[in-house]
């Protein structure tokens, strides 16, 4: 989202798919019925799982119900909004019976996607978000030291320099779509808006505490980067003082599933959240292709969505990822689908996107370490790349990066992450308090003033070899807003409220 019509030049292949899938999604309304199969021929034979469904923008909760029921299902939740429902079947053959154009279940992948007998768990491992993207963590307990010295990314952006304080304010509410937020952290609790806060994990959005609370510490550190109380004790965010809402997108299994992601972006708009920070990718593949079967309906799910939340007032934030992709080239996707246990590598192209950040209405982070060098692990793409922010590295220190890596909070202390997952909420905050100081600004407003107030950034002038071993890891194209590695530049707190 370099800039409204930026975002549409460089992201107009999406959008023109999505207008054709909204087209064919209408045409086949008039003859989904007769694809149903009639209610006396449904049948058991998987376990009970989830998918989400497209329908022509209009339909009526009660005409979606009908034509679920009629293919075997039963609507768990609809979004009118959007006209996205998510449904449940234990029927193996609900899509067919609906149309595999309009239906897909990530569940249903792990069953049948590794070639398993049908009902047979997936390995087990323990609970992880597969589609964040972050790495490493060491945690310490909560004290009352002062640790800001530590913070060599608030620093680099000037966000220690940005009269934080006085802007940042209630009136801004963050949505932080993750893996839960510690309400409990004393450098949180006050800013948790318990009313915002839903869990997302069914498809449907759940207020009680339970479903939303942090269940792993991923959620938490980057609560932390933008919204850390600055009360002289630990540690301080981009924008100490705004609310922030836990939106719980992330399941016990570590997996962001389409349907996550639907309502996590709904509800950031029906609640009026300014920013929404999402640091993840949408399992269960790596790159969504708008052009294969299921993973169209995808990318049309989740990209309605977002939409819907931009046109509300919703600026998106997201991680570009962590597996040093060149997002602009034609690769091979190793990792998809990874929730079965034999991914099935492929060849992607520009029709195949890193969801949320390649879509129009997000701004795509990637990530810096301490020298202001590309992130070793960083994925990049001219014309992918909005904005850049510190994610850390290992490979690059400096004396207040000892592990080169961001501290943040984590539950029940402090801990340090590396990641495009550390370096969006750099951006979220940022915006958060150009949001503060521009209370009527649209998110593409929002947008323009955050990229326009950036420190540019040239690409590396030796070439980037981070590894030293004399062949260059990546290359650093130039685009008409700015370059693969970095976008328009490196997120800039001052620049931004000047």
């Amino acid at each position: 989202m370099q800039s409204v019509a930026a975002a549409s030049a460089r992201k107009s292949p999406a959008a023109a798919a999505t207008t054709a899938v909204l087209l064919a999604v209408a045409a086949l309304s008039g003859s989904a019925g007769a694809a149903a199969a009639p209610g006396d021929s449904c049948r058991s034979d998987i376990p009970l799982v989830r998918h989400v469904v497209l329908f022509e923008p209009g339909t009526a909760v009660d005409a979606a119900r009908a034509e679920v029921s009629a293919a075997c299902g039963s609507v768990s939740g609809y979004y009118p909004e959007i006209a996205v429902a998510v449904a449940t079947s234990a029927d193996s053959a609900f899509a067919d019976h609906i149309g595999r154009d309009r239906a897909y279940s990530a569940q249903a992948e792990a069953l049948t996607g590794a070639e398993r007998p049908a009902g047979t768990p997936r390995a087990s491992r323990p609970p992880r978000a597969v589609g964040v993207q972050s790495t490493g963590v060491a945690a310490v307990e909560v004290g009352t030291a002062d640790r800001t010295d530590e913070q060599w990314n608030l620093t680099m952006i000037g966000a220690d320099r940005a009269n934080s304080r006085q802007l940042a304010g209630s009136s801004v509410l963050v949505g932080i779509l993750d893996s839960g937020v510690d309400v409990d952290h004393p450098e949180l609790a006050a800013a948790v808006d318990r009313s915002a806060s839903a869990g997302c994990v069914s498809g449907v959005p759940d207020q009680s505490p339970k479903a939303w609370r942090a269940s792993g510490q991923h959620g938490t550190h980057v609560a932390g980067i933008i919204a850390a109380a600055d009360d002289g004790a630990g540690i301080t965010g981009v924008a100490p003082g705004v609310r922030i809402a836990s939106v719980k997108v992330v399941d016990s299994g570590g997996f962001i599933y389409p349907e996550y992601a639907v309502c996590g972006f709904v509800w950031a708009a029906r609640n009026k959240m300014r920013i929404t920070n999402h640091s993840y990718f949408v399992d269960p593949w790596l790159l969504t292709c708008r052009n294969e079967p299921g993973q169209s309906v995808v990318y049309e799910a989740v990209s309605r969505a977002a939409r819907y939340a931009a046109e509300q007032g919703v600026l998106a934030v997201a991680a570009a990822g962590n597996d040093g992709l060149d997002l602009a080239a034609a690769t091979v996707d190793t990792q998809s689908p990874n929730n079965a246990r034999r991914p099935r590598p492929r060849p992607v192209d520009e029709r195949c996107d890193v969801l949320p950040a390649e879509l129009p209405d997000v701004l795509a982070v990637s990530a810096v370490g301490a020298a202001g060098v590309k992130s070793s692990y960083s994925s990049y793409g001219a014309g992918v790349v909005d904005l850049t922010a510190p994610g850390g590295d290992a490979r690059q220190r400096s004396p207040m990066a000892n592990s080169g890596c961001v501290l943040s909070t984590v539950p029940g202390g402090y801990g340090r992450m590396c990641g495009t997952s550390m370096a969006a909420p750099h951006v979220a905050g940022v915006a958060a308090l150009v949001a503060s100081a521009n209370p009527d600004a649209g998110p593409a407003e929002l947008a323009r003033l955050v990229q326009s107030s950036a420190t540019p950034l040239p690409c590396p002038a030796d070439g980037y070899d981070p590894d030293s071993d004399g062949t260059p890891d990546a290359s650093c194209a130039q685009s008409s807003a700015g370059n693969g590695f970095y976008g328009a530049g490196l997120v800039n707190a001052v620049n931004a409220l000047s």
